[in-house]
């Protein structure tokens, strides 16, 4: 029953993909799409692909610096290959956090230290949200004279508002002692422990500010890298607005991609890519070329992150 369960919501994730793409796709002309991105510059694109990889670079820094801080000191190397794998699997499983599972059950598998590494690969994730929402109002606070929408606005404030309760329930006791008593059921043993133990854990970071500044220092350049990433995409299609546009509507569209409701983001990035940006007067076809690079640019890594994780197989059983 387990597994009809998980190959209908597998089925499901990928039909609504499918159709988001064909929605797109009808709502585009091929054509112009094409020809939209043989026009591009390649030199500039180049350069778009290497500041990408930055990125990579400091999402490693920064769960690495979490593994250290709970004593899990692994070779560089082994977490490399974790860090590949979730690369690759990000982008083939549902949402963009698919590879996060496969990240945590590959170190605690090989550490015998579940709640430590899922704890760490939480954090991970919810500082980069953090960097996010304040990316975001800063960009909002500094660009709202570029941008005016009150669309944009509520999307940002849900977003402020979903991280808000996220942190309340992670780090106030009350919150968490009454999210706990509605796990009090007799079918969520499990559930309830995992949620308690992840508290501890998280809650252990609480007296380590030193390492959450540095983390959301991190975060901070992560999600300022992301916009002047597709920014410089931009510059390469042709499409000349302001970068404030990027800063406001990139993380609202990365948040909109963590929805596990379509493999990688796919069709979800692309279909929000085209809507915000429309309120740009950027159109259609260049909103989408410029959504499918960075799809390709995601590609490009996951390809070389699968290559790592399948050569490395064997030296992780051993």
């Amino acid at each position: 029953m387990n597994f009809i369960r998980k190959a209908f919501a597998l089925f499901l994730r990928v039909s609504i993909t499918v159709v988001l793409l064909i929605f797109l796709f009808r709502q585009v002309n091929v054509h112009s799409l094409l020809s939209v991105i043989k026009r591009s510059d390649k030199l500039i694109l180049l350069g778009a692909l290497f500041i990408f990889s930055f990125n990579y670079f400091l999402c490693f820094w920064r769960w690495k610096m979490l593994l250290k801080a709970v004593e899990i000191n692994l070779p560089h190397k082994r977490i490399v290959t974790s860090f590949a794998g979730s690369v690759f699997f990000n982008v083939f499983l549902p949402s963009t956090i698919g590879g996060d599972l496969v990240r945590s059950v590959d170190l605690a598998a090989h550490t015998k230290r579940p709640a430590e590494v899922v704890a760490t690969v939480l954090l991970d994730r919810l500082s980069g949200y953090v960097g996010l929402v304040i990316v975001t109002l800063l960009a909002l606070f500094f660009g709202w004279r570029f941008v005016q929408d009150s669309g944009v606005l509520w999307a940002v404030a849900i977003i402020a508002g979903i991280l808000c309760v996220v942190l309340l329930v992670l780090f106030n006791s009350f919150f968490f002692s009454r999210i706990n008593k509605l796990l009090h059921s007799p079918n969520a043993g499990r559930v309830r422990e995992l949620f308690t133990n992840l508290h501890k854990e998280i809650h252990f970071f609480k007296h380590h500010k030193s390492i959450i500044v540095k983390n959301l220092t991190l975060s901070l350049l992560i999600q300022i890298v992301a916009p002047i990433t597709n920014y410089v995409i931009a510059q390469a299609l042709g499409i000349n607005i302001h970068i404030a546009y990027f800063f406001v509507f990139l993380p609202i569209i990365g948040a909109i991609t963590l929805l596990p409701i379509s493999i990688g983001g796919l069709g979800l990035r692309d279909a929000s890519t085209i809507y915000f940006f429309s309120k740009a007067a950027v159109s259609k076809d260049l909103s989408f070329a410029m959504s499918l690079i960075g799809f390709f640019f995601l590609l490009v890594y996951a390809a070389i992150g699968g290559l790592i994780y399948v050569l490395t197989v064997h030296h992780r059983r051993v």
